[in-house]
């Protein structure tokens, strides 16, 4: 059984969180958790956050018990971009992206 948390249109740009993401595939869900505390990155909150609800998903609604629980996987998928402006010179402008990503944690039984 599979059980699943996204968190969408995080402030944060996609490869920052896929680094985080990729350190924690395959390992047990308790185990991850505690890596992604120690680990001093904004992209690590963002993560452990939707780890944490994927593991209260599967005990309230599926009756699993977080011991047995391992991260399937960890995907981070590219959101909307805000558009800004940044002036530049002669009166010009500079277009900034500022991106967003879904994160998708799913979780299986062992």
């Amino acid at each position: 059984m599979n059980v699943q948390a996204t968190t969408r249109y995080a402030r944060m740009s996609p490869g920052k969180v896929r680094d985080v993401a990729r350190q924690i595939q395959g390992m047990p869900a308790e185990e991850a958790l505690q890596l992604l505390r120690f680990i001093p990155r904004k992209s690590a909150r963002i993560i452990s956050k939707t780890l944490a609800s994927a593991i209260a998903n599967a005990e309230n609604n599926h009756n699993l018990s977080s011991a047995g629980l391992v991260v399937l996987s960890a995907t981070v998928n590219q959101g909307p971009a805000i558009k800004r402006f940044r002036p530049a010179a002669r009166g010009s402008a500079h277009p900034i992206l500022r991106s967003m990503s879904h994160v998708k944690v799913v979780l299986a039984a062992k």
